[in-house]
């Protein structure tokens, strides 16, 4: 936190309160700035939505080939959006590389195992 973020929380400290307070009855009384901050904090804007689209099962890196493909098919579809897409994707290449990091590992160890 900088020098003037800590200078700030001081002046507000113990003042918390009463300008929720404030921000609430100006809010009710029809100020549109007012009625916005408080919408705002109860009910804040989705940073994502849920996405509900057939994957097949992960069980396998080989298996990130076939949900792949089912995400390209949910974009072509319309049933995701280019950018939620993206981000299933990233999760389905995640997902591959960590198994093959933990297969790796296990050859490696098998292969260390065997030599010594």
């Amino acid at each position: 936190m900088n020098r003037t973020t800590r200078i700030a929380q001081s002046l507000l400290d113990g003042e918390a309160e009463g300008l929720t307070r404030r921000a609430i009855e100006l809010a009710l009384g029809g100020d549109p700035t007012a009625l916005k901050l408080c919408l705002d904090r109860v009910v804040p804007a989705p940073k994502g939505r849920h996405v509900d689209f057939p994957v097949p099962a992960l069980e396998t890196p080989a298996d990130a080939v076939a949900a792949a493909g089912a995400v390209v098919q949910a974009v072509s579809r319309g049933d995701l959006t280019p950018g939620e897409g993206a981000q299933v994707m990233g999760l389905i290449d995640a997902y591959r590389r960590t198994c093959e990091t933990a297969d790796l590992a296990q050859r490696l160890e098998r292969l260390e195992a065997s030599l010594g």
